[in-house]
């Protein structure tokens, strides 16, 4: 299947809480999507790679996914060598996709920038036509490389290089993000409190879409870091 647009995130909720307005907005629009997770995020304090699996899979029906992936790279052990770029490379040149988006280039979890810098890198090398690698029957792919990758901000504060208006899909982002249930804050449940499952948190994940938009004179947006100057045909189109 060729998609538009695809979305690698280290672990299962890093694209919903940094791009899923983006998504669900491109969805709508008649792109086809897609969600590969590089791990199970088997490594949280709270839930199971169980539970996260399940609950990915019920943010993809929100964000109407035309794909969702999950590679199993060990979550907090992963590198950036040959064998995990081939993986992503394998996913470049199955799906094909115009555009990629990935973790933040630097972030106060390790993976995100790992996770960053093994897609961007895997995005270049999957593109050299002496780099083989297989599909699932075995048959030889073809060199593909995207036209571009993006890098989606996260917990870092991070100045974004553009910001995409989500005013219209904001709700179902913030339906999307609490299909993670075991990771944010719930009053019933017994296990340890983290950063993310503080009371707050999720009003800070919106605050920060607010003030993005603010930036272009909307009510949401979310920000995004680029690998190459961004070039437009129509000016007037700029928000």
């Amino acid at each position: 299947m060729k998609l538009d647009i695809l979305a690698f995130a280290a672990h299962p909720d890093d694209a919903e809480l940094s791009a899923a307005g983006t998504i669900i907005k491109h969805v709508r629009m008649g792109y086809k999507v897609g969600v590969v997770n590089l791990t199970r995020g088997e490594l949280g304090t709270r839930g199971t790679p169980e539970l996260r699996d399940a609950e990915a899979a019920q943010a993809a029906k929100i964000m109407g996914l035309s794909v969702l992936e999950n590679l199993q790279f060990r979550d907090g052990y992963f590198v950036n060598d040959e064998e995990h770029r081939l993986r992503v490379i394998e996913m470049l040149r199955k799906y094909t996709p115009d555009i990629v988006l990935c973790n933040a280039l630097h972030d106060r979890h390790p993976d995100h920038g790992r996770g960053s810098t093994l897609v961007s890198e895997a995005c270049f090398y999957s593109g050299l036509r002496q780099i083989k690698s297989f599909d699932v029957n075995g048959t030889p792919q073809h060199p593909f490389r995207p036209r571009a990758v993006y890098h989606y901000v996260q917990f870092h504060s991070l100045k974004p290089d553009f910001v995409v208006d989500i005013t219209d899909v904001i709700d179902q982002k913030m339906e999307a993000i609490k299909c993670y249930n075991s990771q944010f804050f719930d009053p019933n449940s017994n296990e340890p409190e983290t950063v993310i499952a503080s009371k707050e948190y999720l009003n800070a994940v919106k605050a920060r879409d607010m003030d993005n938009g603010r930036l272009i004179g909307t009510l949401y947006a979310e920000g995004f870091n680029k690998e190459r100057e961004i070039g437009v045909n129509d000016i007037t189109t700029l928000i």
